[in-house]
């Protein structure tokens, strides 16, 4: 018997040594996780990322679901299984996830509050990229009382940057300004824009086109977009940044009666606000969204040789003197599980692959609606997706590399 029980403990201390043993202890748990199944819907630019991501992993059973069958041909190639359904029938997806433990929702903005309404009949978590107020607003409504978390909003912007600002808020006694500024540019800017196409051209019009939430002097305001232009340079370069909706995610809940002045703004190079503003506001195509996305997808070249841009300032009071601290982020194209991604692919699947390990690894609320800033930076910056954004110099390094792959493909 004593043979025996020798021979266990031999066994037993023989496993914990095996990397993935060791990775499951290391994490605070005594027993490995299983796979997780999950469905991502949208087989986009960032679905493709998305699935780099969590298939490197080796810790996801992905099921990947769209309506287009030419894309989802070129996940079977890779071995990947595939559902070709209508993203756009509630009655239709829900049954494909039951039995699932989330649904990643790549889908654009419209089709959010489909897709969430799918996820509370089936039962699972819910995840999505999405930059809308309204469609936020209903996945909120839909959350209350679920056995399962809801966690809109999971991009870069919204998403991580709501992380930041809000890490960067904590400490500070009073808060008087929170400045957010995002931006995702082509290195080489080449025509009158300033600009390519580096993802969703519905979700790059709503930001141009849609209200924007701001707290000023203390009240939550509703604000115009592309307006309240500001001029910057970071690193000798310059910059301009002006209102554009969605970027704040809930943050002005969060901060409401804490924050004198919270505010979002997008960051171009400058001289592209005031053409943008041309043709949405003086040619009024702001009020013909279709025919402003074919302009943009027939002129605008899209890009991966692009680099995305965090920058969070806030000023409040620290041990009674006025304090100003910065936060500031620079992430370019990189190579994952051997497919480059550019920039704001890497940062926005980044961004929901880290919220839906954070949640597998139980360092997120299991059920009802979750906001980004639940989410404690240092958590995110050391999770193996969320450490894309920590500006290590393994990170860099792999960022140059995957750039010079993209000059050479160019």
């Amino acid at each position: 018997m004593y043979q025996s029980l020798r021979y266990i403990v031999n066994m037993m201390a023989s496993l914990r040594q095996r990397p993935l043993i060791k990775w499951a202890l290391s994490q605070g748990g005594g027993a490995v996780m299983g796979k997780s199944k999950v469905v991502l819907a949208g087989a986009g630019k960032i679905g493709e990322a998305i699935v780099a991501l969590l298939a490197q992993s080796g810790d996801y059973d992905i099921t990947i679901l769209d309506e287009d069958r030419e894309r989802l041909r070129a996940f079977e190639r890779d071995g990947f299984r595939t559902l070709a359904c209508a993203l756009g029938d509630e009655g239709v997806l829900a049954p494909m996830l039951a039995g699932h433990d989330s649904v990643i929702s790549a889908c654009p903005y419209y089709l959010t509050p489909l897709v969430a309404r799918a996820a509370r009949e089936a039962r699972v978590n819910y995840f999505d990229l999405t930059e809308d107020v309204e469609s936020t607003r209903v996945v909120k409504k839909l959350a209350e009382g679920a056995e399962t978390a809801f966690v809109p909003q999971c991009g870069l912007a919204p998403g991580f940057i709501s992380i930041a600002a809000h890490s960067a808020t904590l400490g500070f006694e009073t808060l008087r300004d929170v400045r957010m500024r995002v931006g995702a540019l082509p290195i080489y800017p080449s025509n009158a824009l300033k600009y390519n196409l580096t993802w969703s051209t519905d979700g790059l019009i709503n930001e141009y086109c849609n209200p924007c939430e701001a707290i000023v002097d203390g009240s939550v305001r509703e604000v115009a977009a592309l307006e309240e232009i500001e001029e910057f340079s970071l690193d000798g370069v310059g910059y301009e940044a002006f209102n554009t909706s969605g970027g704040l995610g809930t943050l002005c809940e969060t901060l409401g009666g804490r924050v004198e002045n919270l505010n979002y703004k997008t960051v171009r190079y400058p001289g592209h606000r005031d053409i943008v503003k041309i043709l949405i506001r003086d040619l009024r195509l702001g009020q013909h969204r279709d025919v402003l996305k074919d302009v943009f997808e027939a002129a605008i070249p899209m890009t991966t040789q692009d680099l995305v841009l965090v920058f969070v300032t806030v000023t409040g009071h620290k041990e009674g003197r006025l304090v100003q601290e910065t936060f500031v982020r620079k992430i370019y194209a990189k190579r994952v599980n051997g497919r480059l991604l550019s920039a704001i692919q890497l940062t926005t699947a980044a961004g929901i692959c880290a919220m839906v390990d954070l949640h597998r690894e139980g360092k997120l609320p299991k059920r009802g609606f979750v906001r980004q800033e639940e989410a404690s930076l240092e958590d995110f910056l050391a999770n193996r997706f969320g450490r894309h954004y920590a500006g290590d110099d393994d990170a860099q390094q792999g960022d140059r590399h995957g750039l010079a792959d993209t000059r050479h493909a160019a």
